[in-house]
């Protein structure tokens, strides 16, 4: 409907279309008309996705004029993946299967775009707080692209598709993946090498690989193993680590008190909490601990209790000598007196109101992130329970919570998508090979600078989701000065203006304008006329 008389004329479309010719304007108003009658979140994804699929333009456009509404929808598409086979309309993505072992790179040539600069890949065994969802893990990295570019021909989501130990999925006619259980075997490894070299193959070196919900026993391992070979991160490690860390800088200025001065325990021992407990340690070294003193400030805590020197499941990094019986997370927070508790746990509902309450008798101001699986009253719970003290963020959206007495504090949202777009951006356009953790800690560092002292005051320790894209952009300017001054960046010549040399590369949503003077195509030859 916005193609012109000329357009039309050209494409063969004139008379196809009503006459109208519409603005954009008007298209987005339908569109967000149409999404305003809609109550159902599953229906409202269904209805993104398939304008998403017919107009590009169109849909970022809305996207971005609205994203604190639209953004969990599009991102956090847990409920979508459920009911990835039963919603099914068109393929999106690259599908490569355990069998297509050896086979990879022509199925990469299948793919229609040669110059991809940026890979989202899942295995889809550990979907947000669902699990394994197999195949159906397709709609996280296709979420994910949504933000990390507008031009999303650049970007390549793939599912790695090995089975599924979900015994529901393999029983349902409707799923769109190999019924087998799980490839656990050494073919698993092969094939992620082999998917690994295809990418690098055809797409080159410096072609940014983005993990996504891979299990917590092959996160960590694949990050060793291809960090230094790959342009390569993990977004639940390394992602979630940034966006923590920096909510505790904010809670730092809020606070007046130094992180090093900062005692915290987590909930939860995968891979989030050991991505943001290690990216905590280099913050708290950066400001002159030793290692061992700042490992000493982090605990964590998980279905079996504190991690302690003797128990099996001891990680490298956060062994204590064990601080004597503690049977309960109340018992850990009023053995270990923590000034942060950070909740990165699939089990969920162990922030207790006794738990907070502690948390209150022990700080003045006590810092509460309850980062996965809250319950729809934690933001409400956490203030009312410390009258208000407490510096709050989440996983989840929350509105603001006004107390008795009339005060309102504004949550703040704790969401990867504060960090990956922005370190994507800087690391595609500086040619990085390498990614090191350094990288998310000076993320960490600006997107706590760009905290208002006002939206500090509301409550917030994240800016607000509306303002993301500016966050985005200078966060890409802050990680782009950042790896050139310590020789990351493998893209010459240096740009002097590194602000000006990302803000140029930010797509534009409006559609191209097509009005030569004269068209002289075969067949076709005629001067437009003009008002």
């Amino acid at each position: 409907m916005a193609f012109s008389l000329p357009e039309r004329q050209i494409l063969g479309i004139h008379g196809l279309l009503p006459p109208k010719v519409e603005t954009q304007d008007i298209q987005a108003m339908r569109f967000q008309n149409n999404l305003k009658k809609m109550s159902d979140p599953l229906q409202k994804y269904i209805y993104l996705m398939g304008i998403q699929e017919r107009n590009e333009r169109l849909f970022y456009r809305v996207l971005m004029e609205d994203k604190e509404e639209l953004m969990p929808i599009v991102y956090t598409v847990g409920l979508a993946c459920t009911h990835y086979g039963h919603i099914f309309r068109r393929p999106k993505g690259l599908f490569i299967s355990i069998r297509d072992k050896g086979h990879i790179r022509s199925i990469l040539d299948n793919w229609p775009e040669t110059n991809v600069v940026a890979v989202v890949v899942t295995d889809g065994e550990r979907i947000l707080g669902l699990g394994d969802l197999g195949v159906y893990g397709m709609g996280i990295p296709v979420g994910k692209l949504c933000l990390y570019t507008a031009c999303a021909e650049r970007c390549l989501p793939v599912a790695i598709d090995v089975g599924t130990n979900n015994e529901t999925l393999l029983k349902d006619p409707l799923y769109m993946g190999l019924y087998q259980q799980r490839d656990q075997s050494q073919a698993y490894d092969d094939l992620i090498d082999e998917f690994m070299e295809a990418v690098v193959e055809k797409y080159g070196q410096d072609t940014l690989i983005q993990f996504e919900d891979f299990g917590n026993h092959n996160a960590f391992r694949l990050l060793r193993k291809y960090r230094e070979k790959y342009c390569t991160f993990n977004d639940d490690i390394q992602g979630t680590a940034a966006v923590a860390l920096a909510g505790l800088l904010a809670a730092q200025r809020a606070l007046g008190k130094p992180i090093t001065e900062h005692r915290v325990l987590f909930l939860g021992a995968g891979e989030a909490a050991l991505g943001i407990a290690n990216l905590i340690v280099m913050a708290m070294m950066e400001r002159g601990l030793t290692q061992a003193e700042a490992r000493e400030k982090i605990w964590l805590y998980d279905k079996d209790g504190l991690l302690v020197k003797g128990r099996p499941q001891e990680t490298d990094s956060n062994r204590h000598d064990s601080p004597g019986t503690v049977q309960s997370f109340l018992e850990a927070v009023n053995t270990i007196k923590p000034t942060a508790i950070i909740g990165v746990s699939g089990a969920g509902r162990l922030f207790t109101h006794d738990v907070i309450k502690a948390m209150g008798t022990l700080n003045d101001r006590p810092i509460i992130f309850a980062l996965s699986n809250p319950t729809t009253k934690a933001a409400e719970d956490a203030y009312t329970l410390t009258d208000g003290r407490c510096l709050f963020a989440s996983g989840s959206p929350f509105g603001p919570v006004t107390l008795n007495d009339g005060r309102v504090y504004t949550p703040g949202q704790g969401n990867n998508a504060y960090i990956f777009p922005g370190v994507a951006l800087a690391v595609i356009l500086s040619g990085v090979r390498h990614i090191s953790d350094t990288v998310f800690l000076e993320a960490s560092k600006t997107l706590a600078e760009q905290l208002t002292d006002e939206e500090l005051k509301e409550g917030r320790l994240y800016p607000p989701l509306s303002n993301i894209r500016e966050v985005s952009l200078q966060m890409a300017v802050k990680v782009v000065e950042f790896v050139y001054a310590k020789g990351m960046a493998f893209r010459y010549p240096e740009p002097e203006d590194k602000e000006s040399f990302v803000r140029a590369t930010v797509w534009d949503t409006h559609y191209d304008s097509f009005e030569p003077d004269t068209y002289d195509w075969p067949g076709v030859s005629f001067t437009p006329k003009t008002d």
